[in-house]
């Protein structure tokens, strides 16, 4: 009986911690695995001593606060992600991106990644660009400097600069504590299929209840891996953009109006040949289909005067 209760009890946790939002689910998991996993130890342990008194403790209890334990205080775990802008010509504006690239290639894939490149100059004498790294977050503030420094010896001009940071330390936190709860979860599942003991039915809402926690458990070593990745490598946006006039001028708007009336001139001019193909032929036999009937009636019209 003991056996049967102690499986019940752990798949009704198992099942409860799916069924329940991610806050209470990690509560109740916690509380319900540490009483199982500890109450039979706990009753075989004798408590442990009490610490001694210390010095001075009876004069108002002042000691009291001083002998209680320093609580160490963690460093926030911050993900930066840096901006910024370059002003150059239009044709230095790919050999700048590349330089900028070929130094992060040049730092390792340990320090620096490139995570996307683009370019794009077409029209008239406007050109853009932009470029995305991943860069070790005790290098990125240093190799940004670089960035400038590269761009200011092509003759460029920095236009913009930002620094934006993501506090994760609480995320990341939660994170690890749910992921600790879920293990010890699945482990006192694990060890009660090992066991086989218990109806058949219990053994398969335990085997259900395993394949949950695991599912949970991949879940939160994803989000926790992702978390830390942005904390360790810092994001670094590069924008690239030419001396002329760039998109979203007053001018703009009317450029791109006056290059498209060609194509809607074009448009509307297929639309009436087209239009012209299909009605030509209808209106030339409705006309004769028109003319038949107006002759048929004229004849008609005819024999009927010539019997009065």
């Amino acid at each position: 009986m003991s056996a049967s209760r102690s499986i019940l009890l752990v798949t009704s946790a198992a099942l409860a911690l799916a069924a329940c939002s991610e806050s209470s689910s990690y509560e109740t998991a916690e509380a319900i695995t540490t009483a199982d996993v500890t109450e039979e130890a706990a009753m075989d342990i004798e408590p442990p001593p009490p610490p001694p008194a210390a010095p001075g403790a009876d004069e108002g209890g002042a000691s009291e606060t001083s002998s209680l334990p320093d609580i160490p205080a963690a460093a926030p775990k911050i993900a930066y992600v840096y901006s910024y802008g370059f002003r150059v010509a239009r044709e230095d504006i790919a050999p700048l991106q590349e330089r900028h690239a070929d130094m992060c290639i040049k730092l390792g894939p340990l320090t620096c990644q490139v995570r996307s490149l683009e370019q794009n100059g077409a029209e008239d004498d406007y050109g853009y660009g932009r470029l995305e790294l991943s860069v070790a977050a005790d290098r990125a503030r240093e190799f940004g400097r670089e960035l400038v420094a590269a761009a200011e010896s092509e003759g460029g001009d920095q236009v913009s600069s930002s620094i934006e940071g993501e506090d994760l330390s609480k995320q990341i936190v939660d994170t690890e504590a749910r992921l600790r709860s879920r293990e010890v979860l699945r482990d006192r599942l694990m060890e009660v299929l090992q066991t086989r003991k218990g109806s058949v039915q219990e053994l398969v809402e335990a085997e259900r209840g395993v394949a949950q926690v695991n599912e949970e458990i991949d879940q939160a070593r994803s989000w926790l891996q992702e978390m830390r990745g942005r904390v360790a490598y810092s994001r670094i946006t590069v924008n690239y953009q030419s001396e002329g006039a760039g998109p979203g001028g007053f001018f703009e708007p009317i450029r791109k109006a006056i290059g498209s009336i060609g194509p809607v001139a074009g448009n509307v001019i297929g639309g009436l040949i087209l239009l012209l193909t299909v009605l030509v032929p209808i209106g030339l036999v409705g006309f004769g289909i028109w003319m038949l009937v107006k002759r048929v009636r004229r004849r008609e019209d005819a024999a009927e005067t010539t019997g009065e």
